[in-house]
Formats: structure tokens, sequence, C-alpha cells
């Protein structure tokens, strides 16, 4: 089995990814757009082959050397979990004549108002949405919609120049900023608690299902520097409160005709219990979530993503044992990093369900807030207990602090 695998060093996890294609017998011909000595050296053991595509990120430009490229060896598989490449990833299967998701199906999973458009025809609850590629076209379906309402760019991942806008005014001031935005979904703002639905698929039926609880809700945590963003992926997802979102999301899996590989979906529950959908990819989801995937329920997520797509199987038994969080810190100052406090409580408070701690040195420029949920650092807790996994959360949110200047 060769497979074809886009960008297999960035983001992170695709490092992991790339193992898990090695370990179940593929041949790993990596294609990114760094130069090959510049590949962490932890990827390199998993790559029977690497190529450079300086224009990857070009779809159009990459796609005609790619193919050529994957005729010459023998392509089996093309794979990629990385948002902005889905696209190419599918022309390329369609131009190579193999199995996987092709370019109309992938739209579905790219396009936000096309997405919407499929689910509502496949009769799944959405927000009201429009989209447009002008200021006034925003505000005129911003108002036929109904303040508050949720600006994003049509293909874009994860919350990035996603803004809830109560007025026009605060529309014009948000979308000044997204000038490099060509085009704007805009939907109906759903008030409720919002959970994510991941799992792997083989054509299109899930054979691993999970569910992650934000805390707070994404567009809070985005808008406020102090938040220290958390999230639960609960060890059982099909207990009375997030069964509406797991059959709201195997509905929203057919009515968009997914094949086989990851998906990451989010959605709502609103106080009275209804599940709405709020939007999916066809890829994995991102800030440690792989990793809580494998904490809660003692597999290798990686690995089995790898066993879908090449093999169509899924071995994997999940132990569901475990209720685990990740808490996301961000330090208080500007500049570097001079100090942390609160991380012994953190480890009296979890104890041994403290299993990774990942916080940026003394010295280290701070990161960005606002461009990357990972912010300055994590901890990753887990326990049987959902109680218990709350009060570790809310030790590391309250107690575990950072400083910078």
């Amino acid at each position: 089995m060769k497979v074809l695998f886009l960008s297999p060093h960035y983001p992170a996890e695709m490092l992991d990814f790339s193992r898990g294609l090695a370990e179940v017998g593929a041949q790993v011909y990596g294609v990114g757009d760094a130069p090959a000595h510049q590949l962490p050296a932890s990827v390199k053991p998993y790559l029977h082959d690497y190529l450079q595509m300086p224009g990857l990120m070009r779809g159009d430009e990459a796609l005609e050397p790619l193919l050529a490229m994957a005729r010459r060896v023998g392509i089996d598989r093309v794979e990629t979990l990385w948002e902005p490449l889905v696209m190419l990833a599918a022309s390329l299967r369609e131009g190579l004549g193999i199995p996987g998701m092709h370019r109309d199906v992938t739209l579905g999973f790219r396009d936000k108002p096309v997405m919407k458009a499929r689910a509502v025809a496949g009769g799944v609850r959405v927000p009201r949405f429009a989209r447009a590629a002008s200021v006034s076209g925003v505000l005129e379906a911003a108002q036929t919609i109904g303040y508050p309402v949720v600006i994003k760019p049509v293909s874009g991942a994860g919350s990035a120049d996603t803004w809830r806008v109560d007025d026009e005014a605060e529309a014009q001031a948000r979308l000044e900023t997204m000038g490099h935005v060509p085009e704007v979904s805009i939907e109906e703002f759903i008030e409720g608690d919002e959970f994510t639905y991941d799992g792997v698929a083989i054509e299109g039926e899930p054979v691993f299902e999970s569910i992650t609880q934000y805390h707070p809700p994404p567009l809070q945590a985005r808008s406020q520097e102090w938040v220290s963003p958390a999230q639960i992926t609960l060890r059982d997802p099909y207990i009375p409160a997030t069964q509406p979102g797991i059959e709201l999301g195997r509905q929203v899996l057919s009515a968009l005709g997914m094949g086989t590989g990851f998906f990451h979906m989010e959605w709502f529950r609103t106080r009275s219990g209804e599940a709405v959908f709020g939007e999916i990819g066809s890829r994995n989801g991102g800030a440690k979530l792989m990793d809580a995937i494998n904490f809660a329920n003692d597999i290798d997520i990686y690995r089995e993503w790898a066993r879908a797509v090449c093999w169509h199987a899924f071995e994997a038994t999940p132990r569901r044992q475990h209720h685990v969080v990740t808490v996301f810190k961000r330090a208080q100052g500007r500049g570097r990093i001079t100090g942390v406090q609160g991380l012994e409580a953190v480890r009296q408070r979890a104890g041994d369900g403290l299993v990774l701690v990942d916080l940026l040195p003394v010295g280290h420029p701070r990161r960005n807030w606002k461009h990357t949920l990972m912010s300055d650092g994590y901890v990753t807790m887990r326990s049987v207990d959902y109680a218990d996994v709350c009060e570790m959360r809310d030790v590391a949110v309250n107690r575990l602090k950072m400083f910078a200047e």
C-alpha cells in the first residue's frame, strides 16, 4: 500500500499520523513545502520518500506535478488531515481514479454554506445562514438573519477570523479586520453549550465516536485573553445528555456523503436539550484532542485512522474508562516567559491523573494567543469520575499561572 501523505510533518500531530501509516504497513510518500533537511527527526523514519513542493499551498500549481509523481510511483491512496490541503487531496484522487473522497463530496466539508445547505437537504437542524463577498452583502444578510450573528470565513479552519457580532456597527468593525478573507459566512448565533463529535468512519459508517465539551465556548475563549480555555473529552459519549449529538453527527455524515477517514464536527446543545449542527471537517480535531481521545480510551487513534484509510479496518477496542481534560494557559504580560506559579497545586490535586505537562520554559517568547489555542502551554489530566476531572480543571484554570515581561 503506497500512500501519498500531504504535509506529513505539520501541524504537529501529523508526525503521529505519519507513524500510524507506517505502522499499519503503508509506504508513506510525504509531500510538503519544507526542505527535507528541515523535517523533524521524529518523522523521517516513517517516510519511505519525501518530495518538497514549494507551491503546495497553491493547489492548482501543485496538482499536475503531483499527479505525474503519483502515477510514476503507483500511489494507492492520497491522504491529508490539514484543512487547507483537503481539496488538493480530493483533486489528486479524482485525477488518479483511486478510492477516497473526491472534490464534490470534499467541498461539503470545506465550504460552510455548501455544507449547511447539504445538511438542511438531509433534514439536519442548522443555524440560519448566508454567504457574502462584500461588506454590504454581509450587513444585508445579518439584518435578514437577525442579530446577534456569527461571521466567519467560508473556507476557514478552527475559530480564526470568527466573531459574534451584536449589531451593524460591530459587524463593520470586525469586517475591517477581515480584508484578507475573500468570502464570508453569516450564521444565526446559537445560545447553548458547545461540543465536538469526533471519530473515524469507514465508507460513511462511524467505527469510532467521541464527544468533547468546550469550557467556555470557543467564541468566548478567543475574545478574552484572561480565559484559560479547557476541553473535556467524555469517557462515554453514549449518555442521555450527549446522545442527541451522536445522532445528529451520524445524520450529518450521511447527508454530506462521508467516505473513509477522520471527521471533526462542532455542535450545540440548547437549553431545551436540542442538538444543533455547527460545522464539520473531514479531518481530525486539533489542540491536543487526539491525545485526549487516546487517554480516554487507551487506544492509538493515529494508528487506527491509518488502518481505516489503508485497509478499511478498525481493530482497537476503546476502554472508555477516563474523562480527560486539557487546560490551555495564557501568560500574563508581554514578551518572554518569566515564571510559572501553581503547577505544584495542579500536581497535588491531579496526582497520577496528570498525564501531560507542556508549558513554555522561562525565557521563551510568548505565543500570540489569538493565533493558536495552544497559547503558552497546557496540562492534560484524567479521572474515572466526571466531578473529579472538573475539579482538576478548576485548579488548573484558577491556580496555574504563567507570567511574561
